[in-house]
């Protein structure tokens, strides 16, 4: 697999970025040399996967909702975005199921992509910090330190992180905005529609409201 990487990696590398006269001359040409850049801009792991895929070996791009497929996945890294939900599914749901922590990623996703909420996953999870109790998410605004002290479960939770961040299906909650444990009876959830029960949390979908023009 190595050497076919290294064999492509070379193969690439050898076609010099085609001037404008070369492009109309040579149209094969200049979609090679974007084909290359495309594939300069993955990281080596995932091109190695593509690679193996297309060669037909093993899928293990689909997501699983278990600790075995998680397992496999590589170490995980990202920047802010990645990093903010990461901390978010490990102080909210470290201990739920591998299903209930891609649940709980999916409301922060989902709100992300709502017009109602920030247009972040940092701007979602730190709204309403700076008063007690009247974030969000109440592992930001509960008073206590933030202090990662379980390192199995912050990597299973970052490799989540990396899945949803990566596009992993949303399938579990169906578009589901909130969410509470069972133990608690927010007002909210006498109106909002439930959508799904996973492990501790049950999740809702926030109603959409009509204009009235």
């Amino acid at each position: 697999m190595r050497k076919l990487f290294a064999a492509a990696a070379a193969a690439l590398t050898v076609l010099a970025a085609p001037s404008g006269a070369e492009v109309a001359s040579d149209p094969a040409r200049h979609l090679m040399s974007i084909e290359r850049a495309a594939l300069d801009s993955l990281p080596r792991d995932r091109l190695e996967r593509l690679m193996r895929t297309s060669a037909g070996g093993a899928d293990d791009t689909r997501v699983r909702y278990d600790r075995d497929w998680l397992a496999r996945q590589p170490a995980p890294e990202g920047g802010a975005e990645w990093q903010c939900l990461a901390e978010a599914l490990y102080f909210e749901a470290r201990g739920e199921s591998v299903r209930g922590q891609f649940a709980v990623a999916e409301v922060i996703l989902n709100r992300v992509e709502s017009a109602i909420y920030p247009d972040t996953v940092c701007g979602v999870i730190e709204q309403g910090t700076g008063e007690l109790y009247q974030c969000q998410f109440t592992y930001t605004c509960d008073g206590a330190a933030e202090t990662i002290h379980e390192p199995r479960a912050w990597a299973q939770v970052g490799k989540v992180a990396r899945a949803m961040l990566d596009g992993a299906p949303r399938v579990l909650t169906k578009g589901a905005t909130h969410y509470h444990t069972k133990h608690v009876s927010p007002r909210w959830a006498r109106v909002y529609p439930r959508t799904a029960t996973i492990g501790v949390h049950h999740f809702y979908r926030k109603p959409i409201q009509l204009s009235s023009n």
